[in-house]
């Protein structure tokens, strides 16, 4: 099971970029544009929008897994 760092954009469109422990953050996640987010595991399903399969699918060619977080409904 992989660890990711979660860093989230600051301008509020709930834009997160997935980075695993072992690999380097990507250059564009710099700045003041993003925030560090917390951690995630791969199997989690408390961060609403990470998907673990379509991050290590996204990781393998990108090297980082971008995703939009959303609310859950409350009924």
């Amino acid at each position: 099971m992989r660890s990711y760092n979660l860093f989230r954009l600051k301008s509020g469109e709930g834009l997160y970029c997935a980075v695993p422990e072992s690999h380097a953050v990507p250059r564009f996640v710099s700045g003041n544009r993003w925030s560090f987010g917390g951690k995630v595991e791969e199997s989690s399903t408390a961060t609403p929008g990470f998907d673990g399969r379509a991050a290590a699918t996204s990781v393998r060619f990108n090297g980082f897994y971008l995703f939009q977080a959303f609310d859950r409904p409350t009924h």
